[in-house]
């Protein structure tokens, strides 16, 4: 178990959770570029936050930072720092590197000596280093390959609910309904939108790839524990250390379930959880 730094000193903290899709709680301000949930606030993490210096006693996003551009990271990690007051914790999650990676090389050598079901991790956790980078549509090879085969779910903790909800829901439409759907969307799509395509003719689907991989879906590039410590350290927090999901620093952290599901165990299991202090 990864030794703690005493908890925050604070009766009643200030926490701002960023990008946090439909995992939040009303003790924390949230904040997502998509809201999904009542209470939600919009913003961009690509751009400044909107709050003074010094404002809250805990800042936590998971799952931000992959989708980040590299160069947009530092002044993101540094905006968490200026809003952070000092002795404030920093907590963050990201899909971990290390962790893919010592999976993917066991399941490597399982497959290379026909291991019973050891294939088919390897063709997962080829996705999971891969896929989530390059893919130029939603849900990419990780969603067409669970349609097939179902024995990957573990590895997508929460997530998986969803995905298996929307599977369900496609498999329930009528082929019929799905068609007027889609022509629906054609027909009522903007003017606007219908010019561009007529004056980019075949240029047009290029425009959708650019959209597609702008829009937040696709992972930017991949973190472990030496080099989320670097860009920490560059960012000036100290500290840096690697608790378990159901361990914190944030006073109450098991009450508010961002990173634990009730049943105990954590919501994305393929996650590197980092803390670190505002000095």
């Amino acid at each position: 178990m990864t030794t703690l730094q005493r908890p925050m000193a604070v009766a009643a903290p200030r926490l701002l959770n960023l990008g946090c899709g439909t995992r939040c709680h009303a003790a924390w301000v949230n904040l997502d570029l998509h809201p999904q949930r009542p209470g939600v606030r919009r913003h961009d993490v690509s751009t400044p936050l909107p709050f003074a210096a010094d404002a809250f006693d805990a800042v936590y996003h998971s799952h931000v930072l992959e989708h980040l551009r590299p160069a947009d990271v530092p002044p993101f990690l540094g905006e968490c720092h200026r809003v952070l007051r000092p002795g404030g914790v920093l907590r963050l999650a990201v899909p971990d590197l290390e962790q893919i990676a010592r999976l993917y090389l066991d399941a490597l050598e399982g497959a290379w000596q026909a291991e019973p079901g050891a294939a088919g991790r390897h063709r997962w956790l080829v996705m999971e280093l891969i896929d989530q980078a390059t893919r130029e549509q939603p849900g990419g090879e990780m969603l067409a390959h669970l349609r097939r085969n179902a024995s990957a779910w573990h590895r997508l903790g929460a997530d998986g609910a969803s995905v298996r909800d929307q599977l369900r829901c496609e498999a329930g439409t009528p082929p019929v309904s799905r068609w007027r759907q889609r022509l629906r969307g054609w027909l009522c799509g903007s003017w606007r939108e219908r010019l561009i395509r007529r004056l980019l003719g075949r240029e047009y689907e290029l425009l959708q790839l650019g959209r597609f991989r702008r829009g937040g879906e696709v992972h930017q590039w991949m973190y472990d524990r030496v080099s989320l410590r670097a860009l920490l350290t560059e960012a000036g927090f100290i500290g840096f250390r690697c608790p378990a999901a159901d361990e914190s620093a944030i006073p109450g952290w098991e009450r508010y379930g961002l990173d634990v599901l009730p049943d105990g165990t954590a919501a994305k299991p393929d996650s590197l959880y980092v803390e670190a202090d505002k000095p």
